[in-house]
Protein backbone atom coordinates (compact mmCIF):
# COMPACT_ATOMS: atom_id res chain seq x y z
CA UNK A 1 0.00 0.00 0.00
CA UNK A 2 1.08 3.60 -0.46
CA UNK A 3 -0.24 7.03 0.36
CA UNK A 4 0.83 10.10 -1.61
CA UNK A 5 -1.67 12.95 -1.77
CA UNK A 6 0.83 15.19 -3.57
CA UNK A 7 0.83 12.75 -6.50
CA UNK A 8 -2.97 12.61 -6.61
CA UNK A 9 -3.15 8.92 -5.68
CA UNK A 10 -4.92 8.60 -2.32
CA UNK A 11 -3.87 4.98 -1.88
CA UNK A 12 -3.82 1.55 -3.50
CA UNK A 13 -4.51 -1.94 -2.19
CA UNK A 14 -3.83 -5.38 -3.64
CA UNK A 15 -3.19 -8.95 -2.49
CA UNK A 16 -1.14 -9.57 -5.66
CA UNK A 17 -3.82 -11.92 -7.01
CA UNK A 18 -5.08 -11.83 -10.58
CA UNK A 19 -8.37 -9.99 -10.83
CA UNK A 20 -10.04 -6.73 -11.85
CA UNK A 21 -9.13 -3.08 -11.38
CA UNK A 22 -11.44 -0.95 -9.23
CA UNK A 23 -10.64 2.70 -10.00
CA UNK A 24 -12.34 5.14 -7.58
CA UNK A 25 -12.21 8.90 -8.19
CA UNK A 26 -13.18 11.50 -5.58
CA UNK A 27 -13.41 15.32 -5.49
CA UNK A 28 -13.72 15.74 -9.25
CA UNK A 29 -15.50 18.82 -7.92
CA UNK A 30 -13.33 20.47 -5.28
CA UNK A 31 -16.25 21.28 -2.97
CA UNK A 32 -17.15 17.57 -2.74
CA UNK A 33 -14.61 15.87 -0.39
CA UNK A 34 -16.99 13.10 0.69
CA UNK A 35 -15.37 10.42 -1.48
CA UNK A 36 -11.91 11.21 -0.08
CA UNK A 37 -13.19 10.72 3.47
CA UNK A 38 -14.73 7.40 2.43
CA UNK A 39 -11.54 6.19 0.77
CA UNK A 40 -9.40 7.23 3.74
CA UNK A 41 -11.64 5.14 6.00
CA UNK A 42 -11.58 2.16 3.65
CA UNK A 43 -7.81 2.11 3.22
CA UNK A 44 -7.37 2.39 6.99
CA UNK A 45 -9.62 -0.63 7.50
CA UNK A 46 -7.88 -2.59 4.74
CA UNK A 47 -4.51 -1.87 6.34
CA UNK A 48 -5.74 -3.08 9.72
CA UNK A 49 -7.66 -6.16 8.52
CA UNK A 50 -5.44 -7.10 5.56
CA UNK A 51 -8.14 -9.10 3.71
CA UNK A 52 -7.40 -10.91 0.48
CA UNK A 53 -8.84 -9.43 -2.69
CA UNK A 54 -8.57 -10.27 -6.36
CA UNK A 55 -7.12 -7.45 -8.42
CA UNK A 56 -6.38 -3.91 -7.28
CA UNK A 57 -8.18 -0.96 -5.68
CA UNK A 58 -6.94 2.51 -6.66
CA UNK A 59 -8.25 5.76 -5.15
CA UNK A 60 -7.48 9.10 -6.82
CA UNK A 61 -8.22 12.77 -6.21
CA UNK A 62 -9.94 14.54 -9.11
CA UNK A 63 -9.49 18.32 -8.89
CA UNK A 64 -6.57 18.84 -6.49
CA UNK A 65 -6.33 22.64 -6.75
CA UNK A 66 -10.07 23.21 -6.43
CA UNK A 67 -10.09 20.85 -3.44
CA UNK A 68 -7.42 22.96 -1.72
CA UNK A 69 -9.53 26.10 -2.29
CA UNK A 70 -12.80 24.29 -1.43
CA UNK A 71 -14.45 25.46 -4.65
CA UNK A 72 -16.19 23.47 -7.37
CA UNK A 73 -13.56 24.29 -10.01
CA UNK A 74 -10.83 26.81 -10.87
CA UNK A 75 -11.30 27.59 -14.58
CA UNK A 76 -14.00 25.19 -15.81
CA UNK A 77 -15.98 22.19 -14.61
CA UNK A 78 -13.66 19.15 -14.59
CA UNK A 79 -16.73 16.97 -15.11
CA UNK A 80 -17.31 18.62 -18.51
CA UNK A 81 -13.75 18.48 -19.92
CA UNK A 82 -13.60 14.78 -20.91
CA UNK A 83 -14.68 15.27 -24.52
CA UNK A 84 -13.07 13.46 -27.43
CA UNK A 85 -12.05 16.84 -28.87
CA UNK A 86 -10.25 17.98 -25.71
CA UNK A 87 -8.39 14.69 -25.38
CA UNK A 88 -7.39 14.57 -29.04
CA UNK A 89 -6.19 18.20 -28.98
CA UNK A 90 -4.05 17.54 -25.88
CA UNK A 91 -4.41 21.20 -24.91
CA UNK A 92 -3.65 22.00 -21.27
CA UNK A 93 -4.90 25.59 -21.27
CA UNK A 94 -6.90 25.34 -18.02
CA UNK A 95 -6.31 23.88 -14.59
CA UNK A 96 -9.03 21.31 -15.18
CA UNK A 97 -7.57 20.03 -18.43
CA UNK A 98 -4.24 19.55 -16.64
CA UNK A 99 -6.02 17.65 -13.88
CA UNK A 100 -7.82 15.51 -16.48
CA UNK A 101 -4.64 14.51 -18.29
CA UNK A 102 -2.99 13.64 -14.95
CA UNK A 103 -5.85 11.23 -14.18
CA UNK A 104 -5.68 9.73 -17.68
CA UNK A 105 -1.95 9.13 -17.20
CA UNK A 106 -2.55 7.35 -13.89
CA UNK A 107 -5.25 5.18 -15.45
CA UNK A 108 -2.85 4.25 -18.26
CA UNK A 109 -0.64 2.58 -15.64
CA UNK A 110 -3.45 0.01 -15.14
CA UNK A 111 -4.03 -1.27 -18.70
CA UNK A 112 -6.86 -3.57 -19.68
CA UNK A 113 -4.41 -6.36 -20.60
CA UNK A 114 -3.30 -6.77 -16.98
CA UNK A 115 -6.76 -7.23 -15.43
CA UNK A 116 -9.72 -9.56 -15.75
CA UNK A 117 -11.91 -6.46 -15.99
CA UNK A 118 -11.82 -2.77 -15.14
CA UNK A 119 -14.43 -1.00 -13.00
CA UNK A 120 -14.82 2.64 -11.98
CA UNK A 121 -16.77 4.52 -9.35
CA UNK A 122 -16.85 8.32 -9.42
CA UNK A 123 -17.83 9.88 -6.06
CA UNK A 124 -19.93 13.05 -5.98
CA UNK A 125 -22.36 14.93 -3.73
CA UNK A 126 -25.17 17.40 -4.41
CA UNK A 127 -25.95 21.00 -3.45
CA UNK A 128 -29.53 20.08 -2.49
CA UNK A 129 -30.73 17.53 0.03
CA UNK A 130 -30.89 14.10 -1.59
CA UNK A 131 -31.08 10.41 -1.13
CA UNK A 132 -27.93 8.74 -2.49
CA UNK A 133 -28.30 7.68 -6.12
CA UNK A 134 -26.41 6.22 -9.05
CA UNK A 135 -26.05 8.10 -12.34
CA UNK A 136 -25.35 5.48 -14.98
CA UNK A 137 -24.79 5.53 -18.72
CA UNK A 138 -26.70 2.65 -20.28
CA UNK A 139 -23.86 1.26 -22.40
CA UNK A 140 -21.89 -1.95 -22.11
CA UNK A 141 -22.42 -3.67 -18.77
CA UNK A 142 -22.88 -0.45 -16.79
CA UNK A 143 -26.58 -0.84 -15.98
CA UNK A 144 -26.27 -4.53 -15.10
CA UNK A 145 -23.37 -3.65 -12.77
CA UNK A 146 -25.37 -0.83 -11.16
CA UNK A 147 -28.13 -3.30 -10.26
CA UNK A 148 -25.74 -4.86 -7.71
CA UNK A 149 -26.04 -1.69 -5.60
CA UNK A 150 -29.16 -0.81 -3.55
CA UNK A 151 -29.56 2.80 -4.71
CA UNK A 152 -31.92 4.73 -6.93
CA UNK A 153 -30.59 4.77 -10.52
CA UNK A 154 -30.68 7.68 -12.95
CA UNK A 155 -30.22 6.94 -16.66
CA UNK A 156 -29.39 9.49 -19.32
CA UNK A 157 -27.31 12.19 -17.57
CA UNK A 158 -24.22 11.57 -19.73
CA UNK A 159 -26.41 11.52 -22.84
CA UNK A 160 -27.54 15.09 -22.11
CA UNK A 161 -24.36 16.54 -20.60
CA UNK A 162 -21.14 15.95 -22.56
CA UNK A 163 -17.61 15.72 -21.23
CA UNK A 164 -18.26 13.77 -18.02
CA UNK A 165 -15.66 11.46 -16.53
CA UNK A 166 -18.05 8.50 -16.57
CA UNK A 167 -18.63 9.04 -20.28
CA UNK A 168 -14.87 8.88 -20.84
CA UNK A 169 -14.49 5.76 -18.69
CA UNK A 170 -17.37 4.01 -20.45
CA UNK A 171 -16.09 4.68 -23.97
CA UNK A 172 -12.71 3.31 -22.83
CA UNK A 173 -14.43 0.04 -21.84
CA UNK A 174 -14.44 0.47 -18.06
CA UNK A 175 -17.66 -0.56 -16.34
CA UNK A 176 -19.15 1.66 -13.66
CA UNK A 177 -21.13 4.72 -12.69
CA UNK A 178 -21.26 7.94 -10.66
CA UNK A 179 -22.49 7.74 -7.07
CA UNK A 180 -24.04 10.94 -5.73
CA UNK A 181 -24.07 10.16 -2.01
CA UNK A 182 -26.17 13.05 -0.69
CA UNK A 183 -25.80 16.73 0.12
CA UNK A 184 -22.25 18.16 0.30
CA UNK A 185 -22.12 18.72 4.06
CA UNK A 186 -24.34 15.83 5.13
CA UNK A 187 -22.47 13.62 7.62
CA UNK A 188 -23.95 10.50 6.01
CA UNK A 189 -22.60 11.22 2.51
CA UNK A 190 -19.11 9.75 3.17
CA UNK A 191 -20.77 6.72 4.77
CA UNK A 192 -22.84 6.01 1.67
CA UNK A 193 -19.76 6.42 -0.54
CA UNK A 194 -17.91 4.04 1.74
CA UNK A 195 -20.71 1.48 1.64
CA UNK A 196 -20.78 1.57 -2.16
CA UNK A 197 -17.02 1.02 -2.39
CA UNK A 198 -17.23 -1.96 0.01
CA UNK A 199 -19.98 -3.46 -2.12
CA UNK A 200 -17.88 -2.89 -5.27
CA UNK A 201 -14.94 -4.64 -3.58
CA UNK A 202 -17.21 -7.56 -2.71
CA UNK A 203 -18.85 -7.86 -6.14
CA UNK A 204 -15.78 -7.17 -8.30
CA UNK A 205 -12.80 -8.21 -6.17
CA UNK A 206 -14.33 -11.00 -4.09
CA UNK A 207 -13.62 -9.45 -0.69
CA UNK A 208 -15.25 -11.37 2.18
CA UNK A 209 -16.82 -8.73 4.38
CA UNK A 210 -17.99 -11.38 6.85
CA UNK A 211 -14.35 -12.30 7.37
CA UNK A 212 -13.64 -8.94 9.00
CA UNK A 213 -13.38 -8.68 12.77
CA UNK A 214 -16.40 -6.38 12.44
CA UNK A 215 -18.56 -5.99 9.33
CA UNK A 216 -18.20 -2.37 8.22
CA UNK A 217 -21.01 -0.51 9.96
CA UNK A 218 -21.80 1.51 6.85
CA UNK A 219 -22.92 -1.59 4.97
CA UNK A 220 -25.48 -2.29 7.70
CA UNK A 221 -26.54 1.34 7.66
CA UNK A 222 -27.11 1.11 3.92
CA UNK A 223 -29.46 -1.86 4.31
CA UNK A 224 -31.45 -0.08 7.01
CA UNK A 225 -31.83 3.41 5.53
CA UNK A 226 -32.11 3.15 1.73
CA UNK A 227 -35.54 2.70 0.08
CA UNK A 228 -36.09 -0.05 -2.51
CA UNK A 229 -34.17 0.37 -5.76
CA UNK A 230 -35.95 2.37 -8.45
CA UNK A 231 -34.84 3.52 -11.91
CA UNK A 232 -35.46 7.01 -13.29
CA UNK A 233 -34.76 8.57 -16.68
CA UNK A 234 -33.98 12.24 -17.39
CA UNK A 235 -36.61 13.88 -19.58
CA UNK A 236 -35.48 17.52 -19.39
CA UNK A 237 -32.40 19.61 -18.52
CA UNK A 238 -32.65 23.31 -17.71
CA UNK A 239 -29.26 24.63 -18.82
CA UNK A 240 -27.61 27.93 -17.86
CA UNK A 241 -25.13 30.25 -19.54
CA UNK A 242 -22.22 31.65 -17.54
CA UNK A 243 -23.69 35.12 -16.98
CA UNK A 244 -27.31 34.09 -16.38
CA UNK A 245 -29.21 35.21 -13.29
CA UNK A 246 -30.76 32.06 -11.86
CA UNK A 247 -32.46 31.36 -8.54
CA UNK A 248 -34.01 28.03 -7.70
CA UNK A 249 -37.12 28.14 -5.53
CA UNK A 250 -36.15 27.17 -1.99
CA UNK A 251 -36.79 23.79 -0.43
CA UNK A 252 -36.62 21.35 -3.33
CA UNK A 253 -35.00 17.99 -2.66
CA UNK A 254 -33.78 15.43 -5.15
CA UNK A 255 -36.56 13.12 -6.32
CA UNK A 256 -39.25 15.38 -4.88
CA UNK A 257 -42.54 15.11 -6.74
CA UNK A 258 -43.55 18.19 -8.73
CA UNK A 259 -46.77 19.07 -10.51
CA UNK A 260 -47.48 20.68 -13.85
CA UNK A 261 -47.56 24.45 -13.45
CA UNK A 262 -45.53 24.49 -10.24
CA UNK A 263 -43.00 27.34 -9.94
CA UNK A 264 -39.48 25.90 -10.01
CA UNK A 265 -37.10 28.84 -10.50
CA UNK A 266 -36.56 32.40 -11.70
CA UNK A 267 -34.22 32.56 -14.72
CA UNK A 268 -33.24 36.01 -16.01
CA UNK A 269 -36.36 37.49 -14.37
CA UNK A 270 -38.61 34.89 -16.01
CA UNK A 271 -40.68 32.36 -14.06
CA UNK A 272 -39.86 28.75 -14.91
CA UNK A 273 -42.81 26.45 -14.25
CA UNK A 274 -43.03 22.70 -14.56
CA UNK A 275 -44.51 21.26 -17.72
CA UNK A 276 -44.75 17.79 -16.17
CA UNK A 277 -46.12 15.78 -13.31
CA UNK A 278 -42.77 14.19 -12.50
CA UNK A 279 -39.77 14.56 -10.14
CA UNK A 280 -37.19 17.32 -9.65
CA UNK A 281 -33.55 16.27 -9.91
CA UNK A 282 -30.33 18.14 -9.00
CA UNK A 283 -31.85 21.57 -8.25
CA UNK A 284 -28.98 24.11 -8.18
CA UNK A 285 -28.31 25.67 -4.78
CA UNK A 286 -24.67 26.73 -5.24
CA UNK A 287 -23.08 29.65 -7.11
CA UNK A 288 -21.11 27.60 -9.66
CA UNK A 289 -22.72 25.32 -12.21
CA UNK A 290 -24.44 25.30 -15.60
CA UNK A 291 -27.29 22.90 -14.77
CA UNK A 292 -30.24 24.68 -13.17
CA UNK A 293 -32.23 21.50 -12.61
CA UNK A 294 -33.36 18.33 -14.32
CA UNK A 295 -36.75 16.63 -14.58
CA UNK A 296 -36.88 12.86 -14.21
CA UNK A 297 -39.59 10.24 -14.56
CA UNK A 298 -39.81 6.67 -13.32
CA UNK A 299 -39.50 3.80 -15.76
Amino acid sequence: MKSDYSNRIINTYSSNKKGPLLFVSAAVHGNEPSGIKALDSIFKTLENEKPEIKGTLVGVIGNTKALQKEVRFIDEDLNRTWTKENIQNKKKDTNEKNEMFDIIEILSNYPKSEYTGRYFLDCHTTSSASLPYISVQDVGANLDWAMHFPFYCIKGFSDIVSGTIDHYMSRNKLTGFVLEAGQHENKDSPLFHEAAIWIALREACGINLKGFSQIPEVVTKLKEEIPPQKTFEIIYRHGLENNDDFKMEEGFKNFQKIEKGELLAIHNDKEIRSMWNAYIFMPLYQPQGNDGFFIVATQ
